[in-house]
């Protein structure tokens, strides 16, 4: 808005947009200075935030087909999206954000080391976010002592940080954290993170058989790629314009974009993969692909919307591994019994052999 009104703007307005009725935002139509295209997304996305409820729920997959394309509204439709206005307010009201300020430093070592790991990313943040995150960080621990402080999450703070005020961007992040299965990904076990690379060497095994016998051939476990795409959400992997795009998807649908863009990511590189040993691919994955689509994200959008995701698999999928793994610390408790056992049967022994 600010734009619109400065005369020396080339997104200036000649004429103010007038609010209809309990509309957020106007939906009439730019002024000639606008371009069409500029001036069609805004009466669109105008209409979408106006009446979000009502599209979201009939127009589900054109609403899909847009996602991530509200550069205008982000900071409006992720509260509309997270509802994030209520839990904002009781932030705010019970004053849970500012007590960080009277708290002692937490961990200030692995802080200091994510700022420099998010700087070093975040090349176009300026000095003041960078100190935001200093703050934010520590507010979080403090509120959610079990989960603490996990360096991929400042990724999606800084992101957050670019795009809202710091009040605004801690009652996102933690809605989430509470609704987006974050919070489990960035426990210290990582227990959500180790069922994500399982339901997703899973898919890879039915939709891509051959280079998953490839990976298994090269010891190439699927956690030396992909686990820094459910922690970051793709921020680590691409270009900013590129990973916001995902972001903006994410918010929209949930982690399913993650594992819909990590599989056609792997179907677009099958070929070449197939030829490289296991150095080979780890250099092709942090060199080749974060490039691949530097002209835009449309080809990787629409490429990921073609995977098959089945809900119902993956939530037996989850019950395999929830199996799995309560199987495994049968079996360690076991062992651990044994071992126990053992060492008493040999002091046992020993005390035996002395007194013989």
């Amino acid at each position: 808005r600010l734009l619109e009104t400065d005369s020396k703007s080339l997104r200036s307005v000649n004429g103010s947009r007038r609010n209809s009725g309990s509309s957020l935002v106007s939906s009439s139509s730019a002024s000639s200075n606008l371009s069409h295209l500029e001036e069609d997304s805004w009466i669109l996305w105008g209409r979408i935030v106006n009446e979000w409820e009502d599209v979201r729920k009939k127009k589900e997959k054109q609403v899909k087909v847009v996602a991530g394309q509200w550069e205008y509204f982000f900071m409006l439709l992720t509260s509309i999206i997270l509802k994030t206005s209520q839990v904002f307010l009781c932030w705010l009201n019970n004053s849970q954000y500012f007590f960080v300020q009277s708290q002692p430093k937490l961990c200030q070592s692995a802080f200091t080391m994510g700022y420099q790991n998010i700087h070093s990313y975040f090349l176009i943040v300026p000095v003041l976010i960078v100190e935001s995150l200093n703050f934010f960080s520590q507010a979080y621990s403090l509120v959610d002592r079990e989960v603490g402080y996990c360096q991929g999450s400042a990724f999606i703070v800084g992101l957050l940080l670019m795009q809202m005020p710091e009040e605004e961007a801690f009652c996102v992040f933690v809605k989430l954290m509470q609704d987006y299965r974050l919070r489990e990904l960035f426990k210290p076990s990582m227990a959500e993170l180790g069922l994500c690379m399982y339901q997703f060497e899973c898919m890879i095994q039915e939709h891509l058989p051959e280079l998953h016998v490839h990976f298994q051939s090269q010891s190439f476990h699927t956690s030396m790629y992909a686990s820094s795409w459910f922690l970051t959400i793709f921020l680590t992997t691409f270009p900013l314009p590129i990973a916001t795009r995902i972001f903006d998807i994410f918010m929209s649908e949930g982690l399913e974009i993650v594992f819909r863009v990590g599989l056609a990511l792997l179907q677009m590189n099958q070929a070449e993969l197939l030829q490289l040993d296991m150095e080979g691919m780890l250099q092709h994955f942090q060199k080749v692909i974060p490039h691949q689509f530097d002209s835009g994200p449309d080809k990787l959008i629409q490429a990921s919307y073609q995977v098959k995701y089945n809900a119902k698999k993956m939530k037996k999928l989850e019950k395999e591994y929830t199996t799995i793994k309560t199987k495994e610390m049968e079996e360690q408790v076991e062992i651990k019994r044994l071992r126990t056992e053992n060492r008493l049967l040999k002091q046992r022994i020993e005390t035996l052999e002395k007194v013989s």
